[in-house]
């Protein structure tokens, strides 16, 4: 006698619970708080995911006259102007040196979207909500107005640094030299 398709669907789910048993059970990995990580020099931060649209490898580059020097040029990414900007000159370090690590953080800002440039991008980061802390009482001065708290993982610190603090900052806002 064949069996129908709905009696092979009932054999089949009865031949999966029973194989299920010898199977470890799925831990809970609790509720977790998920960002970009990056490097600028030696410091690793984090960035929420909501506040970044995408990551680019360093592109070709035009370069905008009468900008101060932390504006790296105007890049066409896809058919979108895009200006990019290096991230430590902006915050008063030297300028990024370029390596096969250095990488573009894409932000919005208002209708639109900037470049940032950073010394290396360690990619999406899933972190325990409850790692998720206040900011260290002692931040570099030039991070500060950006690090909105910390976290810890493994071992590390990371600073949380807020895409849309540096947004809001008028100097940020202030690139004609």
């Amino acid at each position: 006698m064949v069996a129908s398709p709905f009696d092979l669907l009932v054999e089949l789910e009865r031949l999966g619970r029973d194989f299920a048993a010898d199977l470890p059970a799925q831990e809970d990995p609790g509720e977790t708080w998920v960002g970009v990580g990056f490097r600028l020099g030696g410091q690793r931060f984090v960035t929420p995911m909501t506040e970044v649209a995408e990551l680019l490898k360093y592109p070709e580059l035009a370069p905008i006259p009468r900008t101060k020097g932390w504006v790296r040029g105007m890049a066409n990414v896809r058919g979108t102007l895009l200006p990019i900007m290096d991230l430590n000159g902006f915050l008063g370090d030297h300028a990024s040196s370029l390596t096969r690590l250095s990488r573009v953080l894409v932000v919005p800002i208002e209708n639109a979207y900037t470049g940032l440039l950073v010394d290396e991008v360690f990619g999406m980061r899933h972190f325990p909500r409850e790692s998720l802390g206040e900011p260290p009482a002692q931040v570099d001065d030039r991070y500060a107005p950006f690090v909105s708290g910390r976290v810890e993982h493994d071992g590390e610190q990371w600073l949380v640094f807020s895409m849309q603090s540096l947004i809001d900052d008028p100097q940020f806002l202030r690139v004609a030299s």
